[in-house]
């Protein structure tokens, strides 16, 4: 994660719950299409950056859910990552955090 990415998520002095709810199916698989499409146009199709940083496992190995799930919300002033709040929920941000974690 980018030093400004951590001093906004650490500035932020929020916390989100650690467990977020199970997702229905049907919106884990639109998140999941989110993801590719949207998230995908700045980061990569393949996750393995662009515009925007990497979002591989590899890459936030060190990022707790929590905090990339408010990078996610809430987005980084000053660069191109934008705020997602307005779209999805905080237990929604919490599975695509947990699902960037997981891609391989």
């Amino acid at each position: 994660m980018p030093r400004l990415a951590a001093a906004f998520v650490l500035a932020l002095g929020l916390a989100l719950p650690a467990a977020g709810a199970e997702l229905a199916p049907d919106r884990a698989a639109a998140l999941e299409h989110m993801v590719i499409q949207d998230c995908g146009s700045c980061h990569g199709l393949t996750m393995k950056g662009g515009l925007g940083s990497p979002l591989t496992a590899d890459a936030l190995a060190h990022a707790e859910p929590e905090g990339l799930a408010l990078i996610i919300l809430d987005g980084v002033p000053g660069t191109a990552m934008p705020p997602w709040r307005p779209l999805l929920t905080e237990d929604e941000a919490l599975w695509i955090a947990n699902y960037l974690k997981e891609l391989e």
